[in-house]
């Protein structure tokens, strides 16, 4: 039997790889998108030392300070998530629920840790936000002073962040009350924990939820 070789060159030839080509692109379309690994810190690392403290004037007086979480040794807060409860139109409104941040080291977003302190029970995660490059320094808290005895209060609404690469990240809360000026800034270092004053829940009564929080600076190259 004689074999007929191919020429390469032909029309017919040059069609099949360009569909051959699509069609790989097509599967490679369809991989999933590869996940970072990502585990709650917790307070196993709460006795991480740091520099200093960031806080602003504005918090809400309802409920009490709760525990610190920490990033690991060498980790800072890239990112962040805020748990909202949106607008009851009527109903008790408690809006800020919590904070969640996201801890990497150095520029590697394929491992993190989350840390949070204590959240309240009302609304849903948001979608994370990150620092294009960077890590979290400063931040702003916007909160709705006291209301009086027979209104409803929700106490802390919304936070924004500024990253040290410069970006400012703002969460998706609600618009009640004003933002506080900015805290002071970590310097060479960066956000490395977080503490919140959480109002308890309530049974029916008026709840406000967070009320309050401060975040921890670490030094970025610690002796």
């Amino acid at each position: 039997m004689r074999l007929t070789s191919v020429n390469m060159t032909t029309p017919l030839f040059t069609a099949l790889s360009f569909l051959a080509v699509l069609a790989l692109g097509s599967c490679l379309a369809l991989l999933p998108e590869e996940q970072p690994y990502v585990e709650r810190a917790g307070i196993q690392y709460s006795a991480r030392p740091y520099t200093s403290l960031l806080t602003v004037p504005n918090g809400e007086q309802f409920g009490n300070w709760t525990w610190p979480e920490m990033c690991p040794d060498k980790f800072f807060a890239v990112g962040f998530m805020v748990r909202v409860e949106s607008e009851q139109y009527g109903l008790d409104d408690t809006a800020l629920n919590g904070i969640r941040l996201i801890c990497a080291k150095d520029e590697d977003r394929s491992f993190l840790y989350t840390i949070e302190s204590h959240t309240g029970f009302f609304g849903d995660w948001s979608d994370p936000q990150y620092c294009p490059r960077g890590v979290l320094t400063s931040f702003q808290l916007r909160v709705e002073p006291h209301q009086g005895l027979f209104s409803d209060d929700t106490a802390a609404n919304n936070v924004r962040f500024r990253c040290s690469s410069n970006p400012t990240l703002a969460g998706a809360g609600l618009d009640y009350g004003e933002y506080s000026l900015w805290s002071q800034d970590c310097g060479d270092g960066g956000i490395c924990g977080i503490e919140t004053k959480m109002e308890e829940y309530q049974y029916g009564l008026d709840d406000s939820s967070l009320n309050d929080v401060r975040f921890h600076c670490c030094a970025k190259f610690q002796q």
